[in-house]
């Protein structure tokens, strides 16, 4: 995945957003008829149509971020690509709908139920008789045997990313017959629904050797609509091509090409043919609008330049335009958030009040219609750390930390001994603020957006030498790339806050770094902070804005400490309980003396909501999970180590002949349904188009 925060949801994360089943949601049994439940903000555009309508044949050429390092999903390094291929080419017992909820997927299962509690959980999987592996052997016990194996966690051999699930089961064996699976727990598991997707042949995982390296370039047997044919690093392509021996309805196209193509090169891509769909960035979007109505301005933005370079650039960009006529862009939600994240393991932001008026000096609807409002997206902020609106588990538990009171924010301050206008002792304006070490001499230079740029925000003449007050270039680039998150509108510039006295303790001012990535695309990125900072300001807090090499930012300071404030976005799960532990687990010590955080990199976390998820994944009660999994976001809001935005934008160019295919949303691809409309047949009237340019 790119540099996005999605993927960074950890090494031990990345598996189950890799999953077909890890944005799946339990079934809401035993909830109440008045309990109201959420829908999703935004639906899918795929364009869709019957199977009758689209044609045999073709080759779908579809955008990545990179050539997978592994086909392996429960390895490290496995990435939105391997997902991609999983999905294409092997079983899962359960594939979401449109709404989000999984469903078994009659392809490979009959039934999968709980059939015995006491005196352990039994979980009965019922098999299609036609299931088999390419090789033509049956999909059975023996795989689900192996796949348990591997990833159980007992075996050190095995460098699997995670085993969270596995470690619960007892044993693996065959039911009545073959084509039956009985799966024992040793300890109670509520989230059995998101094991064995994907399920891989015991090929793969029968042996360490075979798992660790057999499988990170080819899969040679598969169970899927699609089988890979080769992965072709000279030319970053993976190439997928129908498997003779699926059962199930045959898939449309002949071929589907994974090919890595970076976001800034999309929309050349898309308009020489070289990529027929491709997640693009909210530029390239209006590019592709404009393109559809002819109102492109081919100089704009062109300079001086020589009259032949120019008519050259002008001939180039009017040719791409003409062929971008024959794309647009279908949009909708991803199923992830972009957070506001609160380092509290030590400087101001140690103490809980002070996170707590961060936390209400955001107008986070404000932020959302920032973002979201320009692409015609609903702009409602995310209310859920464990959740996204659609969801049972999903409730807005904002309340439990209060709305946007800036009178709140400064009592809070107040109380904690922060006070305006208070004595500070004479210090450097580009020193580090409060915060975990690091080295100052990556930050000494001020600029406006250079690799290691650091201004503070609010200080005369400290947007680099421009004269827009720094955030109008940051969101009138509107780019989303190296580091995708936030969206801003063209030309938005951040509010002028209120003159307020910044605020001072002990002879230190309140001063907040707030680190960003510096690379290309991350411009909207920073408009965002840079709105954020402008809000905090007005509570006396400032923030010094310190930019980081793409490459770094993750790694060297979100996941070691090195920050106050940061941006960076989760995926969301139907499996909280076991896939966000790790998230907001209490740091504990280790036995080194360092403090291990799992995947809880704002290193703020209470006992409490601790044992709430201990609770909800020992419960086979659903009504109960998602009773706890609310009560666990309760108290993770009131904590305020991180503050939940917006959930992300989803906007993917398409060939406007292509069908069954666009922004998924929720939705498991269904891969053997994709394909090219007939000659003669009529697209799809639905919501697919342009975000307007604004």
């Amino acid at each position: 995945m790119s540099h996005d925060g999605v993927g960074q949801r950890a090494v031990m994360r990345s598996v189950s957003f890799l999953t077909a089943g890890a944005l799946a949601v339990p079934f809401l049994a035993g909830c109440s008829s008045e309990e109201k439940v959420s829908k999703p903000l935004a639906g899918q555009d795929i364009a869709p149509v019957a199977r009758g309508l689209v044609a045999d044949g073709g080759t779908l050429k579809w955008a990545v971020d990179a050539l997978p390092e592994t086909l392996n999903a429960f390895q490290a390094d496995a990435d939105a690509g391997t997902s991609r291929v999983a999905q294409a080419v092997l079983p899962s017992m359960f594939r979401l709908d449109a709404s989000g909820r999984p469903v078994p997927n009659p392809a490979y299962l009959e039934s999968a139920k709980v059939i015995e509690t006491e005196p352990r959980q039994v979980v009965l999987y019922k098999l299609n008789q036609q299931a088999v592996w390419s090789d033509g052997r049956e999909i059975g016990a023996a795989d689900f045997l192996a796949q348990w194996r591997a990833l159980a966690g007992k075996n050190s051999a095995y460098w699997t990313a995670r085993n969270a699930g596995y470690d619960r089961i007892e044993k693996i064996e065959r039911g009545a017959n073959d084509l039956q699976v009985r799966v024992t727990f040793a300890r109670p598991y509520a989230d059995w629904k998101s094991l064995f997707s994907p399920l891989y042949p015991k090929d793969v995982m029968g042996t360490p050797d075979a798992f660790n390296d057999g499988a990170r370039r080819n899969l040679k047997v598969t169970a899927g609509p699609y089988t890979v044919n080769k992965v072709d690093t000279a030319k970053k392509d993976v190439v997928l091509t129908r498997n003779p021996r699926w059962w199930g309805k045959p898939a449309k196209l002949d071929e589907i090409v994974l090919h890595a193509v970076p976001r800034d090169k999309r929309a050349a891509a898309l308009a020489d043919g070289s990529v027929d769909l491709a997640d693009v960035d909210p530029a390239d979007a209006q590019r592709i609008g404009l393109a559809a109505r002819r109102t492109a301005n081919p100089l704009q933005g062109s300079g001086k330049t020589s009259v032949k370079k120019l008519r050259k650039a002008v001939s180039r960009y009017l040719d791409d335009q003409e062929a971008l006529r024959g794309i647009e862009v279908r949009k909708s939600l991803e199923p992830a958030y972009t957070q506001l994240a609160l380092n509290g393991s030590t400087g101001p932001l140690a103490d809980e009040r002070v996170r707590r008026a961060v936390a209400r000096a955001l107008d986070r609807r404000e932020l959302a219609r920032l973002v979201l409002t320009p692409l015609g997206l609903p702009a409602v902020p995310v209310g859920s750390h464990l959740a996204l609106s659609g969801q049972p588990a999903y409730a807005d538990n904002s309340g439990a930390i209060g709305g946007l009171d800036t009178k709140a924010a400064q009592a809070l301050l107040a109380d904690a001994g922060w006070v305006p206008g208070g004595p500070v002792k004479e210090q450097k304006k580009t020193q580090k603020a409060a915060g975990p070490e690091h080295d100052k001499s990556k930050h000494e230079k001020k600029s406006d957006g250079g690799k290691d740029g650091e201004y503070i925000v609010g200080e005369d003449n400290k947007s680099g030498g421009r004269d827009d007050g720094g955030d109008r270039h940051l969101a009138r680039e509107g780019k989303q790339g190296g580091a995708q998150g936030a969206y801003a509108p063209q030309g938005t510039a951040a509010p002028a806050a209120a003159a307020v006295q910044p605020l001072a303790k002990d002879g230190k001012p309140l001063l907040l770094r707030f680190v960003l990535p510096a690379g290309a695309g991350s411009e909207t990125l920073n408009s965002v902070a840079e709105r954020i900072s402008a809000m905090l300001e007005r509570v006396g807090i400032r923030t010094t804005i310190s930019k980081v090499p793409d490459a770094s930012y993750f790694k060297d300071h979100i996941a070691s400490g090195d920050y106050d404030l940061a941006l960076y976005s989760w995926p969301s799960s139907a499996f909280p309980a076991t896939d966000d532990r790790p998230v907001y687990t209490k740091p504990v010590p280790a036995a080194d003396g360092s403090v291990n955080v799992e995947q809880n990199y704002t290193r703020v976390g209470t006992d409490q909501v601790d044992q709430l998820f201990d609770e909800a994944v020992a419960t086979l009660d659903e009504g109960d999970e998602v009773s706890l999994i609310r009560k666990a976001d309760s108290r993770i809001w009131a904590t305020a180590g991180s503050i939940p935005l917006y959930q992300r934008p989803q906007l993917v160019a398409v060939r406007k002949n292509l069908v069954n295919a666009g922004a998924f949303g929720f939705q498991t691809p269904v891969y053997e349904d994709m394909g090219f409309l007939k000659k003669g047949a009529r697209p799809p009237a639905g919501p697919a188009g342009s975000p307007s340019p604004s």
